[in-house]
Parts: C-alpha cells; sequence; structure tokens
C-alpha cells in the first residue's frame, strides 16, 4: 500500500488531566515517599496507559495531606475547583472516590460542578470513569441511590419526631412558658404567686 492510501489517523482530543490526592493524617508524610506520592504515581501511571486516548497529566500538584474527607473545606480541593472553573482541566483522577470526598451528599454536589464545567472523573482503583456512557450510567444509579437515601432518613426523621411529640416528649428548642421538663417528660408548671387578671 502507497503513503497516500493508508487509512487516516484517527485524531484524538487532549485531556488534560488533575491528579488530587488526599491522606486524612499527617502521620508519615514527611517520609521521602509518603501516601500521597504512591496514590499520584498509581494516578499518573493510569494516565499514561490512557496516552494514546490523548491523556496528559497537569503538572499542578493537588494534594491535601492531613484533611479529612468529610468536609470540602481542603486548600488543595479549593484550588483543583478554580482551575476547573478557569477551564484548565479536562478530567479529574483519583486512586479511590474516597479520596476525593466520603460524604455522598459532597460527592453529588462535586460531580455537579463537574458536568456544569464538562469535566470527567475518574477512580483508578474502582473502574470508575465519567469519560465513557457506562461510567455515566453508573454514576447516575449511584446519585439515584445517594437521593433516595437522604429522603429515606428524612422520612424517619420526620416519623420519629412526630411519634415523641404524640407521647408528649419534649422535642428541644426554646421552652413553652409555663411548661417544664422533667426527663424527656413535658407537665404544667404549678403558678406561682396570684392569678394576674
Amino acid at each position: 500500500m502507497v503513503e497516500s492510501e493508508k487509512a487516516p489517523r484517527r485524531s484524538t482530543k487532549r485531556l488534560r488531566c488533575a491528579i488530587y490526592t488526599r491522606k486524612s493524617s499527617e502521620e508519615g508524610l514527611d517520609q521521602a515517599f509518603n501516601s500521597l506520592d504512591a496514590q499520584r504515581e498509581a494516578c499518573a501511571a493510569f494516565i499514561q496507559s490512557q496516552k494514546h486516548e490523548g491523556w496528559t497529566v497537569s503538572p499542578k500538584l493537588y494534594d491535601d495531606g492531613g484533611f479529612s474527607g468529610g468536609t470540602l473545606q481542603r486548600p488543595a480541593l479549593k484550588r483543583l475547583l478554580a482551575d476547573i472553573d478557569e477551564g484548565q482541566i479536562d478530567a479529574i483522577v483519583v486512586y479511590k472516590v474516597d479520596r476525593l470526598t466520603r460524604a455522598l451528599s459532597d460527592f453529588a454536589k462535586l460531580v455537579e460542578i463537574f458536568d456544569r464545567r464538562g469535566v470527567s472523573f475518574v477512580s483508578i482503583t474502582q473502574q470508575f470513569n465519567t469519560t465513557t456512557s457506562m461510567g455515566r450510567l453508573t454514576l447516575n444509579v449511584l446519585l439515584s441511590f445517594a437521593q433516595f437515601e437522604r429522603e429515606v432518613i428524612g422520612e424517619r426523621v420526620r416519623d420519629k419526631i412526630a411519634a415523641s411529640k404524640k407521647k408528649g416528649m419534649w422535642m428541644g428548642g426554646h421552652a413553652i412558658p409555663r411548661l417544664r421538663g422533667e426527663g424527656s417528660q413535658v407537665g404544667r408548671q404549678p403558678r406561682r404567686g396570684p392569678d394576674c387578671r
């Protein structure tokens, strides 16, 4: 086959990938090779394996050492979200989903931000990749279950409050005048002094 008869090469879109790492405690972060380094190295190797798809590693580091996954108030995560808003990132790559967040509600918020900016999310150890249609389906199923869980918890709390009120239990808040609490029960307080008219 002559050079001109070869099939044209498929052009691949460049996908700028940011690696996000997190470790809850500061223990061991002073070591030459720590947990954040191990996470970053594994993510970089995964991105390298997708080089044929146009994936490239962002040179910026997004490492949160000593920060809990139960909050979104983390310096590297804030920098990452700012760079997403500026259009510098096409995909976020993490070692595990819980490195990004441990709270489903926070995860749903982050995914909403990613969707709004057209950013994909990849967890390399859990085969979670929203660059594919199957990955997006998996994400939608996961978020649907998260929404269902939040609604069921809300119903349980409302049912518990209603049942407690029926039994005359004080459910907190400011005390009602002329009522006193004995343990968790509410009763009338005896009058003191002459009646006022």
